[in-house]
């Protein structure tokens, strides 16, 4: 959160500048605020969404040019389905050593992971929002076995929240050091016994060294839902990790409280041995100018009280 004061100048610098685009309103803004990642980077992608919110809420007025998209994460185009691949079968030894590849944007990779994952995923693709890493897993021979997708934790559930056993406060402050398996999706002409287990183990031995240097600092904890009417969970059990419980069927970034969907199941695999005493007590691995932009768990408001103190959601 934030003081009237600086929300006034974000204010100022919309109503001073309305030929800007809202993602050079958005640099301005982070370069203005210090709203940096730990490397560095500003995080405008964040910057526009918050501002579209915003606008939506009709704390803002962007530019009559500038389109706000619905809230949420956004759906791309992507091609058509891709040809079917050749299948793969039989043990998974003969597939290893796994190679887990980052997807760069706006390479061959990049639409081929959009491609799969729309066209195969139960959930289709959306854009991520906020930190995230695509990977593609590959054979030994190089062949294409699997896409996952990581990014922003969910904001509040009550199962992880009180097996971590951190306030209010705290997880405001460390929520971050927490990484979501958004999409994982074997490829459906991939039958391998055993592989997503072992995928999923893999990946829990690489995604720390990556996130570190895509974004300055090291997960403590993984975590995913799974919606226990499509799946058993299978895989996550047998790669070690935790089932904790369900949702409550509100939606992972639900602030508002109005959404409505299906009740999942909540998995986590610990990064560490005592990782539940770090999330409590590590230091924030963002600067205190970027903490002053996290969203408020406890009211879900965007602008309350005597200071008028804002809430980025």
């Amino acid at each position: 959160m934030f003081s009237g004061d600086e929300f006034r100048l974000v204010q100022q610098i919309v109503a001073d500048y309305p030929a800007l685009s809202v993602h050079e309103l958005s640099l301005t803004i982070c370069e203005l605020l210090n709203w940096k990642r730990p490397n560095g980077r500003l995080k405008a992608h964040e910057c526009r969404a918050w501002l579209q919110q915003l606008h939506t809420a009709g704390w803002l007025a962007l530019p009559a040019l500038q389109r706000c998209g619905p809230k949420g994460p956004q759906r791309i185009a992507v091609g058509g389905p891709t040809d079917r691949e050749t299948e793969v079968c039989g043990p998974a030894k003969m597939l290893e050593p796994l190679r887990l590849d980052l997807v760069e944007a706006g390479s061959q990779d990049s639409a081929r992971f959009r491609t799969w994952i729309e066209h195969h995923h139960y959930l289709g693709y959306r854009v991520p929002v906020g930190a995230s890493l695509r990977y593609l897993v590959r054979s030994v021979s190089g062949q294409v076995l699997a896409c996952l997708l990581w990014s922003s934790p969910a904001w509040k559930m009550a199962p992880r929240d009180g097996w971590i056993g951190w306030s209010a406060a705290q997880r405001e402050q460390n929520l971050q050091y927490i990484v979501h398996n958004s999409r994982f999706l074997i490829l459906p002409w991939v039958r391998v016994s055993g592989l997503a287990s072992k995928i999923l183990s893999r990946c829990a031995r690489q995604l720390p060294k990556d996130w570190q240097r895509c974004y300055g600092y090291r997960p403590m904890l993984l975590e995913t839902l799974v919606d226990g009417a499509r799946f058993a969970g299978t895989s996550y059990r047998a790669a070690n990790w935790i089932l904790l419980g369900q949702t409550t069927g509100r939606g992972r970034m639900d602030w508002q409280r109005q959404a409505a969907v299906r009740r999942k199941d909540i998995y986590v695999y610990p990064l560490g041995r005592h990782v539940q005493h770090d999330l409590q007590t590590t230091e924030a691995p963002l600067s205190l100018a970027e903490m002053r932009y996290r969203r408020s768990a406890e009211d879900g408001v965007l602008f309350a009280g005597q200071n008028k103190t804002f809430h980025l959601c």
